[in-house]
């Protein structure tokens, strides 16, 4: 009786050390879990910001080469046709081109036994 009653409390403090462990587990895997769901979202961002700096960079440049004449100057030749004062424009016009010739026609395979074939000669 005396061995009984000396493993029901070694019991107890294993159950209950048990739990504990299971809390303890419990308030440390879903902090940590959100921790790192955090940084990945952090680094997702950064990432879009480093691209939207990027995109930026790029229209900044291409607002200040607009902002100079030589631009405008490129944009209204190619685009609009447009010349100098003095200057002749030529128009060079693609040669017409002969309508593509039809396909061949397609031959039909022959299809059937030969009885069809021998009674479709008569």
């Amino acid at each position: 009786m005396n061995v009984k009653a000396t493993l029901k409390p070694k019991r107890k403090w294993l159950v209950v050390a048990g739990l504990v462990l299971v809390g303890v587990l419990f308030l440390a895997v879903f902090p940590a879990r959100t921790y790192l769901d955090q940084r990945r979202q952090r680094q997702e961002v950064l990432a879009q910001i480093k691209r939207t700096d990027g995109e930026n960079k790029a229209l900044e440049d291409r607002i200040n080469k607009l902002n100079t004449d030589a631009e405008v100057e490129r944009l209204a030749r190619e685009q609009y046709n447009l010349v100098r004062p003095g200057e002749e424009a030529y128009a060079i016009l693609p040669t017409r081109q002969p309508p593509p010739a039809p396909p061949p026609p397609k031959t039909k395979p022959s299809s059937g036994s030969w009885w069809d074939k021998i009674t479709s000669i008569f």
